[in-house]
């Protein structure tokens, strides 16, 4: 597991900080126009799919692969549902948006326990612990929650998801105690 982390360590990294950004882009996106936010979610949801596979790829030997294989799937249909019929009623995309956030939830979950002895497991579950109350809380909110509570919970998800994938491959890419080499005269 170690060997596979480190081998593709900065495509984590990378992965990590584009879903930071897509994260800060779908709460930022309703305060800026207050517009639907079927459109942009929906290509959100597709990017981090798609960037989720490329990273899935590399590492489709490990025992996590199925579930994050799911999650994939998972969020590039409800992306493509959304980009279908972005006047959908705020229900329908509330509840695509729930089983986006449970099954990323889970997903991470499971593969947070799978990789236990591993350093910074513990961040991968906490993410995964967020997913799954992200998406009870839009429960809770049911039938209508506002359109920019459903931004911020997806939001919230993927910069909880990339800031565990940076946890947990920045350990790899400087471990603890590394030191800078010192400056040559």
């Amino acid at each position: 597991m170690h060997q596979a982390v480190r081998k593709y360590a900065l495509v984590y990294i990378a992965e990590a900080i584009l879903l930071i950004v897509a994260g800060l882009l779908a709460m930022l996106y309703p305060l800026l126009s207050g517009a639907a936010i079927a459109v942009p979610l929906g290509w959100l949801l597709i990017a981090t799919a798609a960037l989720q596979g490329v990273a899935l790829f590399g590492t489709r030997q490990m025992p996590h692969s199925s579930m994050q294989l799911l999650s994939i799937v998972i969020a590039l249909l409800v992306g493509m549902l959304l980009l279908r019929n972005p006047s959908q009623a705020r229900e329908v995309i509330t509840l695509l948006v729930i089983v986006f956030l449970m099954v990323q939830g889970v997903a991470r979950l499971t593969f947070g326990f799978t990789i236990r002895p591993f350093e910074n497991w513990l961040w991968v579950v906490l993410s995964g612990v967020l997913g799954i109350a992200l998406s009870l809380l839009l429960i809770a909110s049911l039938p209508e929650p506002p359109v920019w509570v459903i931004a911020l919970f997806v939001g919230l998800e993927l910069i909880g998801e990339g800031g565990a994938m940076l946890a947990l491959a920045w350990k790899v890419v400087v471990p603890r105690g590394a030191q800078p080499a010192p400056p040559s005269p």
